[in-house]
């Protein structure tokens, strides 16, 4: 068996990213290129790419951008094809874009529901639909999706979000289910709040994130850093028996 620095490292792999320009997903770039991880970035935010281009590249790392408006279609799948394109395969898939449409679940509209569940569970299907016949081909892949403690508990104003983020659990169950057999390993994490810039647009008031802060034994919210070193783990050799799993990484908030 490998040592410990091989069975968690990356290296030589390449990794594709969704929602990669900010947050979580930028976040994931940069730890896995230091990893040893070559990286495609997908998001709508051109300059946010070429930000994290620069945190790939600082560790010698090569990193691929690639504009695609995830919402639809046909940007997730010309995102998925350019990929093939260029890199022949993908080792590594992080499904880590996604929205958060917050409104009482009275006012929610129509819209808004379609919306988050375009980004936050077609999209990850819909990658995960393209990439994984490369990775079954090949007898080795790793499925990431960045999913949410709301799609295991409930909270206010999240309906729309919990209801993605739960589809978004079972997707991970049932792809697992089907690709197993072929050494393809389908993993969800699930944060607490994260002080992403989305998180923190939702979570910033103290009136709002005190009580939530209150209720979570760890006393804290998340920070990027967490979720992606979290990322790491599944990403690499050292996580092959964990499969379906739901990897709750929220400072204990649903266990008490």
């Amino acid at each position: 068996m490998a040592g410990w620095c091989d069975r968690f490292s990356i290296s030589e792999q390449t990794a594709l990213v969704t929602g990669a320009s900010k947050g979580i997903g930028a976040e994931v770039c940069a730890v896995f290129a230091e990893a040893g991880a070559d990286i495609v970035a997908v998001a709508r935010d051109r300059d946010g790419l070429a930000e994290t281009a620069a945190r790939v590249a600082a560790p010698g790392r090569e990193c691929l951008t690639v504009t695609a408006d995830l919402a639809t279609v046909e940007g997730c799948r010309t995102a998925a094809r350019e990929a093939l394109e260029a890199k022949g395969t993908i080792d590594i898939l992080v499904n880590a874009a996604g929205i958060a449409r917050t409104a009482p679940a009275l006012d929610l509209t129509p819209e808004d529901w379609d919306a988050t569940m375009a980004i936050n569970l077609r999209a990850p299907f819909l990658m995960a639909q393209a990439l994984a016949p490369r990775m079954i081909a090949q007898r080795r892949g790793k499925i990431i999706m960045i999913s949410s403690q709301t799609g295991v508990i409930a909270l206010d104003d999240h309906a729309a979000y919990a209801s993605s983020k739960g589809g978004l659990n079972s997707l991970t169950k049932s792809l697992c289910a089907e690709w197993a057999r072929f050494n393809v390993q389908v993993n969800a994490i699930c944060p607490t709040v994260v002080m992403t810039p989305m998180g923190r647009e939702i979570w910033g008031p103290e009136e709002k994130s005190g009580p939530f802060i209150a209720a979570t034994p760890l006393r804290r919210f998340g920070e990027p850093v967490e979720i992606a070193d979290a990322a790491l783990y599944l990403a690499s050799p050292a996580s092959d028996l964990v499969n379906g799993h739901l990897l709750m990484a929220e400072g204990g908030f649903t266990s008490v």
